[in-house]
């Protein structure tokens, strides 16, 4: 469409927002002129919630927001507003609550929200198409109905809409105070979680679609390490294997994309978002520890990396902070940039070597998905790489070694990635999010330490002190970096995500600047979130603009929420610096949650991780000796090859005199007749130093060998 239009959009710094900013619709940010504007002239505001990698979203500006048609009737009867909701989670989270309660239950993006001139939610949907079809009301026809019936009953929909707003602020406004869990409330709600998994294909099924399951994985191998009971982990390594297996997982380029439209894992919604790089990089890391078969646990540190090196190749900023996400659409079909054909796959490879690849990543003639697009593109049968048949089971039918074949696979993966980098890429959405970004820095420091991959760490580390230089003014996070530009007061989440990164680089490296860092933010996000007569935390600032509603609450979704991320990370900071308050304010979360985790636990899994730990206690773990020494390499490597989900590890040279005063996990901690060793306290009780990885494996996993 030619740019003939431009509106307010065009000085925003989010690229979704650029990417409407020549829609013929008189697009404006969220703020004090748009909100001014509709109460002066008693009209409606469109609400308009999507983000830049959102296929419906594309394919509701095409059908609408470009036609000319559909902007005279917003232009004339509504003030129209758009919104990123990476940018502005907190109007995402409260109007997606209002969405749901409208749709019964049905949420998404984009999402469509009409609001009274005082933020009411008056209706609310999702998706709607351009024209009338399949007896559902098309967005002309819904435009010039709401329109009629706010001019005619403008006082009795917002009198209506009062049902909603009461809802929506009794769904934010936290939980009621109680006694916390104990540990056998949250074994039964680990219990409850695991009988939702897919004994067959992995994963928990959600309606047809299938989302990367990390938090309750964690919760699941958490309750395996307590209990010893093998099924929690089953279940987990069945997951991990078949979602690492599966389309979902980008088998060329690493990466993992939004989620799966089967309960195969095959079929992939293909946008790639950063936060799921972070979580789902870090639950293959801890499979990789827990896991002791040899196969799946290759497999785990094949898929960690995977995803590390995808990150580090396309979404890493020349600054060193990682952009927030790739489109799912390429040249206007999605999927398109991922798909092959039989053909193209020979003709890259060659008729032999091209065949065992088809074989091992399951590419036929017939194809494994009808594309949307095959009526217009002329290129036959589309292919999503899936694996199929193992190394093994190729060699056994093919009659060649296992190292041919091998070969064969991961020659072919390079040649075809080549080609693939050639094809147009799909967009990407290069804003820099502190809370994401805090994710992927969690990731990343637990992978150098897990893999002993040192690049990993030096790519968190530049990437935390990306977010620190630029992102933080006055000593107060920001939530977006962008065009140059960092803005928007940060949310609890950012907060949350931060600390938790640095607190990893803290243990990865041992530099105490990290640790500090931590407790910082942690001080201001007291000062600023804090609830003092609830507990726990707001997702807002106390100086951020009044909403309908100040939410706080405990409710994990695609990401953690900020409290139960805060959870662990006050239990933590508690121990490595000795101060009662934040363990305090950790008991406080508890209570203020206990009632809406035990009754919701599929919402609530980080938090129940969390509250678990709280019980079980963390092994904490001081090693002090030079760095370069392979006896302290030793053992350090016997911590991290170990699954210890509550552990606190520290490090300190010999002759640090300074760390301890600091961090009195260290304090008194010295070599052991000249050598390197390793001190573990859990629950106010102390063991003996030991020298040697065999002693300290027996003392952190009660295992000799």
């Amino acid at each position: 469409m030619p740019e003939q239009h431009t509106n307010a959009l065009v000085h925003e710094t989010s690229p979704y927002l650029l990417q409407h900013a020549h829609n013929p619709v008189d697009w404006h940010p969220w703020g004090p002129d748009a909100l001014n504007k509709a109460r002066a002239e008693n009209k409606l505001i469109f609400l308009s919630i999507g983000y830049a990698a959102c296929h419906w979203c594309h394919v509701m500006e095409h059908e609408s927001f470009e036609d000319d048609e559909v902007a005279a009737i917003l232009n004339e009867q509504f003030i129209s507003i758009k919104v990123d909701r990476e940018e502005r989670p907190d109007l995402d989270e409260i109007y997606m609550s209002a969405t749901m309660l409208y749709t019964g239950g049905h949420g998404g993006w984009p999402m469509s929200v009409f609001l009274s001139p005082d933020l009411k939610p008056v209706y609310a949907g999702t998706y709607f198409p351009k024209h009338d079809m399949h007896g559902r009301p098309g967005f002309k026809t819904l435009l010039n109905f709401i329109s009629q019936a706010w001019r005619e009953k403008g006082d009795e929909m917002t009198q209506q809409s009062e049902r909603v707003v009461d809802a929506v602020r009794e769904i934010h406004a936290g939980g009621t105070s109680g006694e916390p869990l104990t540990r056998e409330q949250v074994s039964k709600a680990a219990n409850r979680i695991l009988q939702a998994y897919d004994s067959q294909l992995g994963g928990i099924t959600s309606g047809s679609n299938k989302f990367p399951p990390s938090l309750s994985m964690d919760l699941l191998l958490r309750e395996f390490a307590n209990t010893g009971d093998h099924t929690y982990l089953s279940d987990v390594e069945l997951t991990l294997e078949t979602m690492g297996n599966g389309g979902i997982y980008d088998q060329l380029g690493g990466g993992i994309h939004r989620y799966s439209t089967d309960p195969k894992w095959l079929v992939p919604h293909f946008e790639k978002m950063l936060y799921d790089q972070g979580l789902v990089s870090s639950i293959y890391l801890d499979g990789y520890q827990a896991i002791k078969h040899a196969d799946l646990k290759k497999l785990c540190e094949q898929k960690a990396r995977g995803i590390f090196e995808y990150v580090l190749r396309d979404l890493r900023s020349p600054d060193g902070g990682f952009y927030s996400s790739e489109d799912a659409d390429s040249e206007g079909l999605e999927g398109k940039f991922f798909i092959w054909t039989i053909e193209e796959i020979k003709d890259v490879l060659g008729e032999r070597d091209g065949h065992l690849f088809a074989s091992h990543y399951g590419v036929s003639a017939v194809g494994n998905w009808l594309h949307p697009g095959d009526a217009h593109v002329p290129h036959g049968p589309k292919n999503i790489l899936n694996v199929v048949r193992s190394i093994e089971t190729m060699a056994k039918l093919e009659q060649l070694s296992v190292d041919e074949i091998t070969r064969v696979i991961e020659e072919g993966r390079k040649k075809l990635l080549e080609v693939r980098e050639k094809r147009v890429r799909p967009g990407l959405d290069d804003k820099v999010l502190s809370g994401w970004n805090g994710l992927m820095i969690t990731a990343l420091a637990k992978g150098a330490a897990v893999l002993d991959e040192p690049s990993y760490g030096e790519a968190a580390a530049r990437a935390a002190q990306f977010v620190l230089d630029t992102m933080v003014s006055d000593g107060r996070l920001l939530a977006t970096y962008g065009r140059g530009k960092a803005r928007l007061t940060a949310y609890i989440t950012d907060y949350a995500f931060l600390i938790e990164g640095l607190l990893g680089l803290y243990e990865w490296s041992g530099d105490v600047r990290w640790l500090n860092g931590a407790a910082r933010l942690t001080d201001t996000a007291i000062e600023f979130y804090g609830d003092e007569s609830g507990g726990a935390f707001y997702f807002t600032a106390s100086d951020h603009e009044d909403l309908l509603v100040r939410s706080k609450t405990a409710t994990d979704g695609a990401i953690p929420s900020g409290n139960s991320v805060m959870l662990m990370n006050l239990q933590k900071l508690a121990i490595l610096l000795d101060r009662t308050h934040y363990r305090d304010r950790a008991e406080k979360i508890i209570a203020a949650f206990a009632d809406t985790a035990d009754r919701t636990p599929f919402q609530h899994e980080r938090l129940l991780a969390g509250i678990g730990a709280y019980h079980d206690g963390f092994q904490e773990i001081a090693i002090v000796g030079p760095p370069d020494d392979p006896r302290t390499q030793q053992l350090l490597r016997t911590v991290y090859n170990s699954y210890l989900p509550n552990k606190i590890l520290a490090r300190l040279a010999p002759d640090d005199t300074e760390t301890p005063k600091q961090v009195p996990l260290l304090a008194n901690r010295t070599l052991v007749v000249g050598a390197p060793a390793a001190y573990l306290c859990q629950n106010y009780v102390c063991q003996q130093p030991v020298t040697s990885p065999k002693d300290l494996r027996q003392q952190l996993t009660g295992i000799d060998t």
